[in-house]
């Protein structure tokens, strides 16, 4: 049936840029609500769905490196930073009835589940939607690695990356109108081209491990949905 998932169970990694919507920093409630929505809209297709959000809309550990911070210090800002997104996705998502697990990196029980792989699969196999907190819980690495690595822990087919961009370009589009974008690439054609969407330790488990990925535009409302029925929408990295 068209409406069917072909995908059973998916890590989706979601652009904590894309949070703040028209404001420079924060929380954009109807950004929120909006992710929410999509989500929920994904989640009645019956496939099993982890989330991983980034941090960058309250704090960016790599840039605040760059300006002098000591980068442990700074990576473990931006992993609290997650914690914080990931909170308010689940409010949103359980205020309209979605039942959700925030599952953290980092120890802190007062919060969040800790990150147990089986407790996270049983999680998924009762219909809840699980989001994954803190990164890996370990300083210079990022909220792309950790999205493979979680996928790859709990058995996920493909990896959807949802950014702001609808696809992977050969530039910046945003910089450079005359972007191209490419619709297919294998993990050596990434690694090899610089293209960054997805850092190269991310793109390394992925293609270590066979894990596609999926690059699509997270505000197009339905692209989840159509991407977890097989439909062609973004871009598509795999071996």
């Amino acid at each position: 049936m068209a409406d069917q998932p072909v995908h059973p169970r998916v890590m989706l990694k979601l652009s904590g840029e894309a949070l703040m919507g028209q404001a420079s920093f924060g929380i954009s409630p109807e950004v929120l609500q909006y992710m929410a929505g999509e989500l929920i809209a994904a989640m009645a297709l019956g496939s099993q769905i982890g989330v991983v959000l980034g941090g960058g809309n309250i704090f960016r550990g790599v840039s605040q490196s760059a300006k002098g911070m000591d980068r442990v210090q700074a990576d473990h800002m931006g992993m609290l930073a997650t914690v914080m997104n990931s909170l308010a996705l689940q409010d949103a998502l359980e205020q309209r009835g979605l039942p959700t697990r925030v599952m953290t990196a980092i120890h802190m029980p007062q919060v969040a589940e800790p990150y147990i792989r089986r407790r996270a699969v049983r999680h998924l196999e009762k219909g809840r939607l699980v989001i994954f907190a803190a990164g890996t819980g370990n300083p210079y690495f990022s909220t792309d690695t950790a999205a493979a690595l979680r996928a790859q822990e709990i058995g996920a087919s493909v990896l959807f990356k949802a950014t702001k961009v609808d696809g992977i370009y050969d530039s910046d589009p945003h910089t450079n109108p005359q972007a191209v974008k490419i619709a297919r690439l294998t993990y050596d054609e990434v690694l090899a081209r610089h293209l960054k969407f997805m850092d190269a330790t991310a793109i390394s488990l992925a293609a270590d491990n066979r894990l596609p990925i999926v690059v699509l535009d997270l505000m197009t409302p339905g692209n989840i949905a159509r991407a977890l029925r097989g439909e062609a929408v973004g871009s598509r990295v795999e071996g």
